[in-house]
């Protein structure tokens, strides 16, 4: 039988109370900690590694035609060339790529999709939707990718790319985004939420 419990009595049963927390890495890209937690029951739990990256937007645009605007680009993690959609981070002053609590403020979720979508593709649209926010990696990491939709694409421009991105816009046909992603080769988990999303936001 479901157990009715309060929600907010529930979470205090369930929360993990942080008692110390140490800054391996800290610079510009990223927080890097190791925390102390103490446990619901009292017992203490150490180490905990956990990180603080800038938030992103992730772009599933589609051209006039109702190709995929896409980007294939190698991925360090699983070091290997991948297809996905358009992604990158959102801005925030002072140039540092995470929250924090100096009061930086952040770019416009959707002033950066836009911003992204035509440095890495050369791509505009007039027609856009938000879809979803969701955490990047709830498990140990604190940012959130925002999701959008974008059609009716037109070229305008070529690519601007940053000194580091090395990447290559390709249009798909919405099968070959489905075989890409059976075959494992659309590997970015949050890039596959945004495939099924665009289905329930037609």
């Amino acid at each position: 039988m479901a157990d009715n419990k309060p929600e907010k009595d529930e979470n205090k049963e369930l929360a993990w109370e942080e008692i110390k927390r140490e800054h391996i890495v800290k610079d510009e890209w990223i927080d890097f900690r190791k925390s102390t937690y103490r446990f619901p029951d009292g017992r203490v739990f150490e180490p905990y590694y956990s990180y603080s990256r800038r938030d992103y937007v992730v772009i599933v645009a589609t051209d006039t035609e109702g190709n995929y605007i896409c980007v294939r680009q190698f991925r360090q993690g699983i070091r290997q060339v991948t297809t996905e959609f358009v992604a990158g981070g959102i801005e925030r002053e002072g140039g540092r790529e995470y929250r924090s609590d100096d009061g930086s403020k952040a770019e416009d979720e959707l002033d950066a999709a836009k911003r992204e979508l035509k440095e890495e593709t050369g791509y505009e649209s007039d027609d856009w939707k938000f879809l979803l926010k969701v955490p990047s990696n709830a498990t140990m990491a604190d940012n959130y990718a925002y999701i959008f939709m974008a059609k009716n694409c037109r070229k305008v421009t070529g690519q601007s790319l940053d000194e580091t991105e090395y990447l290559n816009a390709k249009t798909y046909k919405g099968e070959e985004i489905e075989e890409m992603i059976a075959s494992g080769e659309f590997a970015q988990a949050i890039h596959i939420l945004a495939w099924f999303l665009k289905d329930k936001n037609q």
